[in-house]
């Protein structure tokens, strides 16, 4: 698993003060979006189905660190949208850094390299780039060419300026596992990037394009098929060795839907990052007022095809935590087996 030490050392140190104080549910990481807005418009997000009163809402900085705060949660991601669009967002890393939280910031990476010098390189913040495969495959999924050399320019200037570089690979039903292969062993050796998350894209109900998403069986044959592939060609991922087991068909996990709570402009969002059911004013009516049963997969038909990393990654971290020799079986075997 492709983390920092210090990391590993801070989250496992939280999720046990957690579990030694008796508290069953609560944040990994708060999903951060300050706005929807976006300067592309990919075929599988639903995020930009906003009219444009909502595209042009901005959360403030201190609307960000205080959600930081309520929340608690060691890591915060800043997805979107696109969050280099935001004026402040510079302000708002440097904010939740100060506060010693892991920032991933999620970046489709255009305004990236013009933009490095106002970030500093620092063990708290990454860069998390997305991009969804090989430089056909990619500029097919955002919609436009030349996005995946932008991007992949962005990542060596970020890298030549001492950033922590990762690659967010959403993968979809007309992935194929040889090109998602060749794409892994170019991100991991040739960019020479931190680690790589992978997960199936989610069929978000306002997204325009529903037949790329994955069901889970065909998601759990991809994913086996491709750790096998993987065997011994050094591919590192920025995830838990249970998760990427979990995708692959060999862990009956059922998701943890309040391990990534999200702040977006209309407050919190129930239940889950995925699924906007309404939203509450504050993180502690999102975890009081919440119906968390009613949310999962046997639960409720809107989540039966998710298999993704923010509602299961939770519940593989702390897995790994109760049961670390489980975890490290996996991490020398690898997954998929």
């Amino acid at each position: 698993m492709a983390v920092p030490l210090i990391q590993q050392f801070r989250v496992g140190a939280y999720i046990l003060r957690k579990k030694l104080g008796g508290q069953r549910r609560y944040p990994l990481v708060l999903m951060l979006e300050p706005l929807f807005r976006c300067n592309l418009a990919c075929q599988g997000c639903g995020k930009i189905a906003h009219p444009d009163h909502i595209l042009n809402q901005r959360l403030s900085v201190e609307e960000c660190l205080e959600a930081a705060r309520s929340c608690g949660a060691p890591i915060v991601s800043i997805p979107g949208g696109e969050p280099l669009l935001h004026k402040d967002i510079e302000d708002i890393v440097a904010g939740l850094i100060a506060q010693r939280r892991f920032v991933y910031l999620c970046t489709n990476a255009l305004l990236l390299e013009k933009r490095l010098e106002r970030f500093t390189p620092s063990p708290y913040l990454t860069f998390s780039v997305h991009l969804d495969g090989d430089r056909e495959h990619h500029d097919q999924a955002v919609d436009q060419e030349g996005v995946f050399d932008r991007a992949v320019s962005a990542i060596r200037a970020a890298r030549a300026k001492g950033f922590r570089v990762t690659v967010n690979c959403t993968v979809f039903d007309n992935a194929d596992v040889e090109r998602l292969s060749a794409f892994l062993d170019f991100v991991c050796h040739d960019l020479k990037v931190e680690g790589v998350t992978v997960s199936p894209g989610f069929a978000y109900e306002d997204a325009p394009e529903q037949s790329m998403f994955l069901g889970r069986e065909r998601t759990k044959a991809l994913f086996r098929k491709l750790f096998r592939m993987g065997k011994g060609r050094g591919w590192r991922f920025s995830q838990s060795s249970l998760f990427l087991d979990f995708l692959a068909g060999n862990q009956p996990y059922q998701c943890t839907p309040w391990g990534n709570p999200t702040r977006n402009v209309f407050g919190w969002q129930q239940p889950c990052y995925l699924i906007g059911e309404g939203h509450v004013p504050t993180f502690q009516e999102l975890m009081e007022n919440t119906d968390w049963e009613a949310w999962g997969t046997g639960n409720n038909p809107k989540c039966d095809n998710c298999m993704m990393h923010c509602g299961y990654e939770p519940t593989a971290v702390d897995d790994t935590v109760g049961n670390p020799l489980k975890a490290l079986k996996v991490s020398l075997l690898g997954p998929g087996r």
